[in-house]
């Protein structure tokens, strides 16, 4: 996932709400949102290269997402696979922030990622690069390939496309995710003043600028809408690819 804008706390009807992009090459092979046959107290997407995910809910309304820390020069070599870590969380009954805690000690397994979990009662943020536990407070939020709420241009789109869904109301389910999956679909570049800089090189800085990224080999992949309350779940991903497009949707009781 390198994409993610969410309100938490803040709607009066749904606890945590989101919208976000999965961006990665498209030859990696990838199965769509589906209740796992190994654990189908999951609905994922699932990586079949590590059989990870990198968002998911359980049927607990148990929650997380990860995406990558952007780090050209990081030795990734003999690290555990990121997508583990959201699975694992949906997996297990610990308590989120224990979880957390665990995670933190043993930081230095994993690339650079930054990880949301949680359930109806709290939300952590974690980044194994800034190595802190935070309790998200209500509010809106952004996370892409940096800490969380970086103003890169994508993000700051993303928290303002959600809150602009958000002030429009939540009174049909179906018409506020697509506006939260219209503002996800903006493809429209930064400019080059205001591009983040991360030893990727100027041309692949503009590439990956937008929301929903579209280049040969890489990008948007999927977009997600979801919707957690103390009761429910909504959930609707798009899957794009060259076959096609298609939708996956679920709503179950938590």
């Amino acid at each position: 996932m390198c994409l993610i804008s969410f309100a938490y706390g803040i709607d009066s009807t749904y606890k945590l709400i989101v919208g976000a992009n999965r961006d990665e090459f498209f030859t990696r092979p990838t199965a769509p949102a589906h209740y796992w046959d190994d654990d189908n107290n999951i609905l994922a997407g699932r990586d079949l290269e590590k059989m990870g995910t990198w968002m998911g809910v359980s049927k607990q309304g148990r929650f997380a997402a990860l995406t990558n820390y952007r780090d050209p020069n990081e030795n990734s070599i003999n690290k555990r696979s990121r997508g583990e870590l959201v699975s694992n969380f949906l997996m297990s009954e610990e308590e989120p922030l224990h979880y957390v805690q665990t995670v933190q000690e043993h930081h230095d397994q994993y690339p650079g990622f930054n990880l949301l979990a949680g359930d109806i009662h709290s939300l952590f943020y974690y980044s194994n690069k800034e190595n802190k536990i935070r309790l998200l407070e209500p509010g809106i939020y952004g996370l892409s390939n940096h800490l969380l709420d970086t103003p890169w241009p994508k993000v700051d789109k993303g928290k303002e496309g959600l809150t602009n869904c958000l002030n429009d109301g939540i009174n049909s389910i179906e018409r506020f995710k697509s506006c939260v999956f219209s503002s996800l679909q903006n493809a429209e570049p930064a400019k080059d003043e205001v591009l983040p800089k991360t030893d990727i090189g100027l041309e692949w800085e503009r590439k990956l600028s937008p929301m929903f990224i579209q280049t040969p080999d890489y990008g948007t992949r999927s977009s997600t809408v979801l919707l957690m309350n103390q009761e429910e779940v909504h959930f609707e991903e798009r899957v794009f690819s060259k076959e096609g497009n298609h939708n996956n949707v679920f709503t179950f009781k938590i």
